[in-house]
């Protein structure tokens, strides 16, 4: 990696929909090797994918929540099959295995409480091994970005 990579990068994950001629002449190289050096980072898969970023409280989500979750028996089948369901649910943003008294935490979204409270009751404490749960509700997001710093 040098420094038109980083560039690249930095420039991406600011607008994905940049287009290559642009980037190019951002980077001050060729639009061919400016393609070649964007090709090789997806390659290598330094670049995971390309996404939007839509306005969730726009489409009408307007609960989001940290949710704590503790499995129970704690062995590798309950934990590999509490993550394959929560990588089929949509509403997860967000899985992350913590440290200190919690397995799981969770970013989720919903439209209002009460979808929020049926979720909860038929979707995640019907994973088996769910143990026991915690939200905090998100009351307002003052920053939130994908980009890493370069």
């Amino acid at each position: 990696m040098d420094k038109y990579d980083y560039k690249v990068l930095e420039l991406i994950q600011k607008d994905a929909s940049i287009t290559n001629k642009e980037l190019a002449k951002n980077i001050k190289l060729s639009p061919a090797a400016t393609l070649s050096r964007l090709n090789k980072l997806k390659k290598i898969k330094i670049i995971k994918q390309f996404t939007a970023i839509l306005d969730r409280k726009k489409l009408n989500y307007d609960i989001s929540t940290i949710t704590f979750v503790n499995l129970s028996p704690h062995n590798r089948r309950t934990s590999n099959n509490f993550v394959t369901s929560v990588k089929k649910i949509p509403q997860i943003l967000e899985c992350h295995n913590i440290s200190g008294n919690w397995d799981y935490m969770l970013k989720i979204v919903s439209k209002d409480m009460k979808s929020y409270k049926d979720f909860i009751i038929d979707e995640l404490l019907e994973i088996n091994g769910v143990n026991k749960i915690e939200t905090i509700m998100i009351l307002n997001t003052e920053k939130e970005t994908g980009e890493l710093p370069l």
